[in-house]
């Protein structure tokens, strides 16, 4: 279960010290406390779902813990679909995107944490590796299969069942009864109001096009904005009272979530890095589009921006939350600075009124 929500938005400047870096925040929204994913690929679904809890807190609503493994679920089963009907020519894995839960929401509902934690009794950590084996065995068998039955799909749905246990069709949350996609319509998202954006050259700018990214199984559209674009974007979503799910790079050896800190280093500084603030990469749309096309730039991993801070060298970072425990000198927290998100990041969602208006001008939408 997850602990009160942090209060640290209400302070906007705070400044917070580990060894030399300095950072002073700028602008922090409400969010609820860092989780696990464990032992599985899931952080997509982590991300989006602490996404989603963000936006009920900035809506007014009542505190809800949402069950991130709900729409795990939920995508096992269409990952499953999808994969025999494009015949093994697809993604089949744990991986997945921000648009992966709020097309999960939008189809299936959702449900609390306290209702399906995907857990079963005595279980109290997340463990997917065996049972992805066991669910591509599935699908494997049936395509190779001459003669398919139904029954292949109730075979597959029994398996997540003996892993994570079965979903109630209906269940009393605080008095009421809900289902889950009642209890969705409760909360009062509107799961149309998400957009993703993504910054690459390969198509033009201010269009939609499919990413090719492995996780992309589910072929979300993008919308493709100048790098300039998509940090105003993130900036502009926080300074308002939003927040970003974060979708990118953890690869580099610059980037420590023990330590708190993704940095882009113009030079070697060895653990130096680590200490203080020093001069980084000049992160170029071209550099972007070199380092995604040579996959030195891949979507490892998701992560829920709740926060914009700056050093004592006035050089900006994103705060983000992490979903691999209370790890770090910032409780599961690190701080990412503006050159590493501008190189490193391969697409963010927001609520389309976090917009800057004159991004919006440039889309063509309607104000």
């Amino acid at each position: 279960m997850k602990k009160a929500f942090f209060t640290l938005s209400l302070i906007f400047s705070i400044s917070i010290a580990f060894g030399q870096y300095q950072f002073t925040m700028i602008s922090d929204c409400h969010c609820t406390p860092v989780t696990s994913q464990d032992r599985t690929g899931t952080c997509w679904s982590f991300a989006t779902s602490s996404f989603l809890e963000a936006e009920l807190i900035r809506m007014g609503k009542r505190d809800i813990d949402l069950s991130e493994m709900y729409f795990v679920r939920k995508n096992y089963e269409d990952k499953a679909l999808n994969y025999y009907l494009r015949q093994g020519k697809a993604q089949f894995g744990q991986g997945g995107l921000a648009h992966d839960v709020i097309n999960a929401y939008a189809a299936a509902g959702a449900v609390p944490q306290e209702v399906y934690s995907g857990l079963l009794p005595g279980e109290n950590r997340y463990d997917h590796s065996e049972m992805e084996a066991m669910l591509k065995a599935i699908v494997e068998t049936a395509l190779k299969s001459k003669s398919t039955s139904e029954k292949w799909m109730n075979a597959y749905r029994t398996v997540i069942d003996n892993y994570m246990g079965s979903v109630p069709e209906n269940f009393n949350y605080k008095g009421k009864t809900y289902t889950p996609k009642t209890f969705a319509a409760s909360l009062g998202i509107d799961p149309g109001d998400y957009v993703s954006f993504t910054s690459y050259t390969h198509h033009p700018f201010y269009s939609s096009f499919v990413l090719e990214i492995p996780d992309n199984w589910s072929n979300g559209s993008f919308i493709n904005v100048p790098i300039e674009d998509l940090v105003a974007i993130a900036e502009n979503a926080v300074e308002n009272g939003y927040s970003v799910a974060w979708d990118g790079d953890v690869s580099e050896k610059t980037f420590s979530a023990r330590k708190g800190i993704a940095v882009l280093p113009a030079n070697d500084r060895g653990e130096e890095v680590w200490e203080k603030p020093g001069e980084e990469v000049s992160a170029t749309q071209e550099l972007r589009q070199q380092t995604f096309e040579s996959f030195s730039t891949t979507d490892d991993h998701l992560m829920h921006i709740t926060g914009v801070a700056k050093d004592q060298n006035g050089t900006h970072y994103f705060y983000i939350k992490n979903s691999w425990g209370e790890i770090s000198p910032y409780d599961g927290y690190l701080y990412m600075s503006e050159p590493y998100f501008r190189l490193k990041t391969v697409s963010i969602m927001v609520h389309k009124d976090a917009v800057p208006e004159n991004v919006k001008k440039k889309l063509g939408w309607n104000l």
